[in-house]
């Protein structure tokens, strides 16, 4: 199956125009790719309106899904059941109609809202044993090998084979929209490297981004560096080693990210929400691994460049930690800023080419 195909999903009932209601994660990376279960369902029941709930953060990539009616912006706390606000929430949902949710999360507190809510078909796996709240209850979880099956299956039939591969994550984002936003931030039409220096969990973070930026501002392009509140300290640091050519394009709205990847020529990330964006936009992508498996958790889009240690061989690599505790981050630390620099200019090259 090509890897954009969804031929070999089955095509149930046309006539069915009932609204479904996708519950997913909300981590960046994690609700770019609960695209790919939109992409399901759409071809399951081409007329039943697919729903997604996400947080607020979340909300702008929603306007760049194709297959998605509409988004349920709601935050939910994260460290109690807070039932208040799930009825809150369940209401909105009865407004809907909803005839199906797919709650993806395996967690008690994700399924409530729809249990309150009375949508008569929930689907999810057995986490938590949330017995009542999910009421199409999916077993074997621990045989999909990775996240995305884990998320994707629950949009197949009860028992049906994972198809040889999913359909990738799509992020459609207009070009006049992307035009504006390079005006309005007074950014030219050059090419231009995105860095994504920023990611859940220290070790994933390359060290050498300052140094990457300098050396691509010295060959003549445009730097812009991406990412959230979280990245400032950072990106003000790359700035002050590349120079004028070097912006900071860090802040608290996830459009201004996604904009900044569907502009960008090349897009470097490590593996984070913002290498997931740019490559569902279509970006060509230079994935940065060390602790993580590029099987487990890239993108499903395919990847310009998947970047990782290749000057030994480390037995605790990927250790899929979040702080390093062996070899002092060897894995990022010998992936040196002019290999990354000269595989970005070969993928441009190839690019140019075409």
């Amino acid at each position: 199956m090509n890897i954009d195909s969804i031929s070999d999903i089955e095509t149930q009932d046309t006539e069915d125009t009932r609204p479904i209601l996708v519950v997913p994660y909300v981590w960046i990376g994690d609700f770019v790719r609960g695209q790919t279960v939109v992409r399901v369902l759409r071809k399951r029941w081409p007329n039943r309106p697919v729903d997604l709930l996400t947080s607020s953060l979340c909300a702008p990539l929603v306007d760049y899904m194709p297959g998605v009616r509409s988004a349920i912006v709601f935050d939910l706390p994260r460290s109690r059941l807070a039932l208040a606000r799930q009825r809150e929430l369940a209401a909105e949902f009865r407004k809907r109609n909803y005839a199906t949710a797919l709650v993806l999360p395996r967690t008690w507190k994700s399924a409530i809202a729809p249990a309150l809510a009375g949508i008569p078909e929930r689907i999810g796996f057995f986490g938590e044993a949330r017995f009542g709240l999910i009421n199409a209850m999916r077993w074997g979880e621990k045989k999909q090998p990775r996240f995305i099956d884990k998320n994707a299956v629950l949009a197949l039939p009860d028992g049906a084979a994972r198809p040889p591969e999913w359909p990738v994550p799509q992020l459609r984002v207009p070009a006049d929209e992307v035009n504006r936003w390079r005006q309005a931030n007074g950014l030219g039409t050059g090419p231009a490297i995105a860095l994504g220096p920023g990611s859940v969990g220290a070790s994933k973070r390359w060290t050498y981004y300052p140094e990457a930026a300098r050396l691509f501002a010295a060959r003549g392009f445009d730097v812009w560096v991406v990412g959230g509140p979280g990245e400032k300290a950072l990106a003000q640091e790359i700035v002050a080693a590349g120079g004028p050519r070097i912006r900071d394009l860090t802040g608290t709205d996830l459009r201004n990210g996604a904009l900044a990847m569907a502009a960008a020529s090349v897009a470097i990330a490590n593996d984070s929400g913002l290498m997931h964006i740019a490559a569902a936009i279509g970006t060509p992508t230079m994935g940065i691994f060390g602790p993580t498996d590029p099987y487990l958790w890239a993108p499903l889009n395919p990847l310009a460049a998947t970047v990782r240690q290749t000057r030994s061989k480390l037995p605790c690599q990927p250790c899929q930690r979040t702080v390093c505790t062996m070899n002092d981050h060897r894995c990022m630390r010998d992936i040196a800023a002019e290999e990354v620099v000269e595989i970005a200019q070969r993928v441009l090259a190839q690019i140019n080419a075409r």
